[in-house]
């Protein structure tokens, strides 16, 4: 795992579920659980303070949704990794949180074991998807690249190759190691990979690329 703290903090409105959360956190040594809040509003002032390396949001909260505590967190310009923990199942509500910015969107449901391997892996910097929920997002891309005849062909080879990155799911810091490149190099690659191919956010990319057999 990479050379940071592994700090998690919970954004919930449900204290018996970030009790829970924060106990299965406690039971890996190489994370460590750094706080909790109860809405939106509170959690943002939070991952301001503490600055942590993953931050597991609910969706459905009171006050102040998770979508809308998400695009907080990102015009915060956090360099946490934001990852929705919710209960549900919804496409629309899948689609709505990657769009917006998450790195992963994991339902409540989960076995604990499955739960922490997930987090594990969204430190790592990967992309975290429920199982279950992969074939919805897959299909609603493939029904808008359908709708907006999307391909590579207007993408650079250098492009082409974090492409392939992103659909293994690899962080901008993996990637840099991966081509040998700066980090900030792979960030304004990205940002132009995701212009041309019209996509809103990372994730969306990585997962229309697996469907297209680039990874």
């Amino acid at each position: 795992m990479d050379s940071t703290d592994n700090s998690i903090i919970v954004i919930d409105d449900h204290p018996l579920f970030r009790k829970g959360v924060s106990q299965l956190i406690t039971l890996d040594p190489e994370l460590r659980f750094a706080g909790e809040a109860s809405s939106g509003k509170e959690g943002v002032e939070l991952a301001r303070r503490l600055q942590p390396d993953l931050i597991l949001l609910d969706l459905h909260m009171r006050d102040m949704d998770g979508i809308a505590t998400l695009r907080a967190l990102r015009e915060a310009g956090l360099d946490s990794r934001i990852v929705m923990l919710t209960v549900s199942d919804n496409a629309e509500d899948l689609i709505a949180a990657i769009r917006a910015g998450a790195d992963g969107y994991l339902l409540k449901d989960m076995e604990p074991e499955d739960l922490l391997a997930r987090i594990r892996d969204a430190l790592f910097g990967r992309m975290v998807i429920s199982d279950s929920l992969n074939g919805l997002l897959a299909q609603a891309l493939r029904d808008e690249a359908v709708a907006t005849s999307r391909s590579t062909a207007s993408l650079t080879d250098r492009e082409k190759a974090i492409l392939r990155c992103l659909a293994q799911g690899l962080s901008n810091k993996l990637i840099g190691r991966e081509l040998n490149i700066a980090e900030g190099t792979v960030k304004v690659h990205v940002k132009n990979l995701l212009k041309k191919l019209s996509f809103r956010s990372r994730v969306e990319a990585a997962v229309w690329a697996v469907g297209q057999g680039l990874r």
